[in-house]
């Protein structure tokens, strides 16, 4: 008798989410498998990649991160158009890192005035997300909402702290929101139902579980998102059924092993060839986990990945 495959029959089913609008909107989600379990079942959506970009230049990356873009990094608008036209980007995401208020604390309207100049400049998908302070968050992405209106654009951090502002207004101009929970499935499923409870739709919510790098709470953050899945397919928790975006691309690159050069430490190797690897590895790791979006940021780690995702998903 020839060996066969044992499956599992799953009963859940991810939901499709759709970002950014016309001919370029891309959707994620929708798979009735685990990660690229195709014997099994279906991932009609492939997970992307999205490149990011910050809003301005950033001064302690490492010159081998730093490379690609050496000639537009003090512009985002330029930053996230060679993204698309030259590396091929299918999706931009912009970080608001200089509202930080424990940074450069630029206005509210300065930052999302470099926002809508980035959504008026691509045609692909875009991902805001800001700086990581809920008050500023709370005001920040609301105004970015607005003035995104009619490009159906994914906006977050959204946490239990600013989700009644932030939500409103994502519903009431149609955007997708990224719900951020700290590496807890119940957590995630908490903030997900209080959303619902404001009335945001099924088709326009996607949980950020947080993570970290290779070597740096990749683990944990693997086991979660595993954990996330099985609920959503196996158990039929429909307050977890939602595609997963991992910003995993700051957690990566802040490592020492990314900063530590050949001549300091010949034992790590090349420095660039390491990062970029590191990079990889996680977002592979990610994906197994579940991830339907990845936001990376060097373009040969990108590809490596893409070329991954295209052979399991053939």
């Amino acid at each position: 008798m020839a060996f066969q495959i044992p499956k599992i029959n799953y009963t859940g089913k991810i939901k499709e989410v759709s970002i950014g609008s016309g001919s370029h909107a891309i959707k994620v989600g929708g798979e009735s498998c685990y990660p690229f379990h195709l014997f099994e079942g279906a991932m009609p959506n492939p997970p992307r990649v999205a490149f990011e970009v910050w809003d301005y230049p950033p001064e302690e990356w490492q010159e081998w991160a730093i490379e690609p873009y050496k000639d537009v990094i003090n512009d985002p608008v330029a930053w996230a158009k060679k993204s698309q036209d030259t590396y091929g980007a299918e999706l931009i995401a912009l970080l608001l890192k200089s509202a930080d208020p424990n940074g450069m604390n630029r206005d509210v309207e300065q930052v999302v005035a470099t926002v809508k100049s980035v959504a008026d400049a691509i045609t692909v998908p875009l991902l805001v997300w800001g700086c990581v302070n809920d008050e500023k968050d709370a005001a920040l992405l609301r105004r970015v909402a607005e003035l995104c209106e009619g490009k159906n654009v994914a906006i977050g951090p959204l946490v239990e702290k600013n989700y009644k502002q932030i939500g409103a207004m994502a519903i009431g101009y149609n955007q997708v929101v990224m719900a951020s929970t700290p590496i807890d499935v119940n957590l995630a499923k908490q903030l997900n139902i209080l959303l619902g409870n404001l009335g945001m739709p099924d088709d326009r919510m996607l949980i950020d579980p947080t993570t970290g790098g290779l070597g740096y709470g990749l683990e944990y953050s693997y086991s979660v998102m595993e954990r996330d899945r099985m609920a959503a397919l196996t158990q039929e928790d429909v307050k977890l059924q939602y595609p997963l975006v991992c910003n995993m691309a700051h957690e990566v690159w802040k490592t020492k092993e990314t900063k530590v050069k050949k001549e300091d430490n010949p034992k790590l190797g090349d420095e660039k060839k390491r990062s970029i690897l590191m990079e990889a590895v996680t977002a592979m790791s990610l994906l197994v986990a579940g991830a339907d979006i990845l936001i990376m940021r060097h373009p040969d780690a990108i590809t490596l990945v893409r070329d991954m995702i295209k052979e399991l998903t053939n």
